[in-house]
């Protein structure tokens, strides 16, 4: 078996990982494993989740490529809301993905290791929750189902949904539906939706994997 370490942000990726990730992986000798960015350290502990320097990651994921040079090292982070000294953040490409792709670019070669391979979610995790409406009606009412099919009816993928810093895909489900559990209710809609329909509806979430799948067995 392979190992792949994903380098994420909290624990709705940890979970995302663990549960939707790991198995599609696993049937192809690849063994995913998650680690938690570190945000701060103390003498007595560590506290994990959420990001607010660039330079963090970078000396982090810098030690990650290093302890493990042999095996691949990806990332699960969202692009909404990344530190402003980020490598490329400024970039004001219009299209989204290639703005993205060249953001990814620019954080590997300022890493500078070749088994560092950048992937941002855009523009945050629950954006892919958006592949298959249908399946909130496990957590809301129809009303509110039809609600979120209307959002995902009005963007070209669900990597486009967010227009404004008030409407990124959390802070809509957020406020549809009441009591939203980040991490419990991500992991139940994204297991049901299942990975090859997240794929078909989110390329840049699709290259990600299929590149994770190509280069697993290369040698660093």
């Amino acid at each position: 078996m392979k190992n792949i370490y994903i380098y994420c942000e909290g624990a709705t990726e940890e979970t995302f990982i663990n549960e939707v990730l790991y198995p599609y992986f696993f049937n192809m000798g690849i063994v995913v494993r998650p680690i938690i960015c570190t945000t701060k350290r103390t003498n007595q502990k560590k506290f994990k989740g959420g990001v607010s320097d660039y330079n963090k990651i970078k000396s982090e994921l810098t030690i990650l490529c290093k302890s493990h040079h042999n095996e691949l090292i990806t990332t699960m982070f969202d692009y909404y809301a990344m530190p402003d000294n980020t490598p490329g953040i400024d970039n004001q490409e219009t299209d989204i993905v290639k703005r993205i792709e060249a953001i990814e670019d620019a954080i590997n070669t300022d890493i500078g290791l070749r088994n560092c391979s950048f992937h941002f979610m855009l523009h945050e995790f629950e954006g892919i929750l958006f592949s298959n409406p249908a399946s909130f009606n496990l957590i809301a009412d129809d009303n509110t189902v039809e609600k979120i099919q209307k959002i995902r009816d009005t963007f070209p993928t669900p990597e486009h949904i967010n227009n404004a810093p008030d409407t990124a895909p959390s802070k809509r489900l957020a406020q549809l539906i009441p009591g939203y559990a980040k991490v419990r209710n991500g992991a139940v809609l994204s297991k049901d939706m299942g990975i090859d329909t997240i794929m078909r509806e989110c390329p840049h979430f699709c290259d990600w994997i299929k590149k994770i799948a190509a280069i697993a067995n290369a040698s660093y």
